[in-house]
């Protein structure tokens, strides 16, 4: 179980000095420099035991001279490590899934920070902990929740979950109509692959009927398992099907060690008992209240139209997302195509001298709608809804949407 020995340096992206300078000299632009690195020899030490170097107490970093995405797959490819991934769906609840556990078994969360080669520009940061596990090694669980640019968060994010052992999918409140559309990227990846990962748990946070349908349909064609837990309601359940899991897997994975492995001890560390969570602190389960405030509670009813996928307010000014109800794609993303948008048809009005309002856009894709409209009473924001090309009405989900403009004509409270 423990992460394969790799000897010398040849994953560190700056190759050590066989022969330094007599007298100290500033680094190179070419070399790597970071403020919790205090030498040069420190961080190109002889011996690699994991991906990246660390460089302070629960901090490693990695320099490299591709996107986040392909290096950290040429790590998995070289080193074989065998990890969990956490992936979020329609959720944000793997980074507080894994700082519950490691509450729970006294260990500290850790983050992989990985940088660009030469400058040192942080390009992304993942947060994983570590479990010391019966047999001497350690068991390592990723959130695929990175901090980067979205196209290297969704790299990373698919890098981690198709070269894990096993992945967990926690999957948030997704309307039944939009369930198929939401999974569907993964899927896609599944099969264009590479996908080693031939074990993937599913989780759902609110009803799993149309979970376990989805579930098989995600599997087909792809030759990988993908099984769906029942509602999981506390963060202990969620650790519960973990563990348990990981635990069956690991025996079929290593027969040898789990014939021959004594009786595990009554202790929160091992991988085949399951670790008390009841440090944890709260995933959101079952569908959220109602919110209060008007654009929040705005965005939650139009989620619930037939054929809504996502939608945000924002900001047309700035792109900062303001309310978000929905699956994928998310908040952020939502915000910022969206005043793109408005700005280049903002654009053309004023050139063709036809005006300066807020235009109201519908615009159809391959398999969505697309719609952007000012949102009343609030000016400077903007409404950009997903909708799904085979549920949706585009017609009637404009006329939907124009209805709930009376939200706003109600008092507060």
């Amino acid at each position: 179980m423990s992460i394969p020995h790799i000897e010398g340096s040849s994953w560190s992206s700056i190759p050590p000095d066989s022969t330094p300078p007599a007298a100290p000299e500033p680094w190179q632009a070419t070399r790597a420099q970071t403020q919790l690195v205090r030498d040069e020899e420190d961080y190109l030490a002889a011996e690699q035991r994991d991906i990246g170097r660390p460089v302070g107490e629960n901090q490693r970093e990695l320099f490299v001279s591709c996107d986040p995405g392909p290096a950290l797959q040429q790590q998995f490819q070289h080193l074989h490590p065998e990890f969990i991934a956490v992936h979020d769906i329609a959720t944000h609840a793997s980074r507080k899934l894994l700082a519950g556990i490691a509450a729970a078994s006294k260990r500290a969360m850790q983050t992989l920070t990985i940088r660009r080669q030469g400058y040192g520009t942080p390009l992304a940061t993942l947060q994983f902990v570590e479990l010391p596990t019966a047999q001497g090694g350690v068991l390592r669980i990723y959130s695929t929740e990175a901090d980067a640019e979205t196209s290297s968060r969704h790299a990373l994010a698919r890098t981690l979950l198709a070269h894990s052992t096993l992945g967990v999918i926690l999957v948030g409140d997704v309307p039944l109509h939009a369930m198929s559309a939401t999974l569907k990227p993964l899927h896609d990846d599944m099969v264009a692959g590479p996908w080693p990962n031939r074990q993937l748990l599913m989780l759902p946070l609110s009803a799993a009927n149309a979970l376990v349908t989805q579930g098989m349909e995600l599997a087909r064609g792809t030759g990988v398992s993908v099984r769906t837990t029942p509602q999981v309601t506390r963060p202990a359940d969620a650790w519960n099907f973990i563990s348990t899991t990981w635990s069956r897997l690991y025996a079929q994975l290593h027969p040898a060690d789990s014939t021959a492995r004594p009786a595990p001890a009554a202790t929160p560390t091992t991988p085949t008992e399951p670790l008390p969570l009841r440090p944890m602190p709260p995933v959101a389960a079952s569908r959220p209240a109602v919110p209060t405030d008007p654009l929040s509670r705005y965005v939650h009813q139009l989620s619930e139209l037939t054929g809504m996928v996502s939608c945000c307010v924002f900001e047309v000014a700035t792109g900062r997302a303001v309310a978000h109800a929905g699956a994928s794609p998310g908040a952020d993303d939502l915000a910022t195509h969206g005043s793109e948008l408005l700005a280049a048809m903002l654009s053309t009005s004023r050139t063709l001298g036809l005006g300066h309002a807020l235009p109201e856009a519908a615009i159809t894709l391959g398999a969505h709608h697309l719609l952007l409209r000012a949102v009343p009473r609030h000016p400077g924001m903007a409404l950009h809804a997903v909708l799904d090309k085979t549920h949706a009405n585009l017609t009637l989900a404009r006329l939907q949407i124009l209805r709930m403009d009376t939200l706003f004509d109600e008092p507060a409270g």
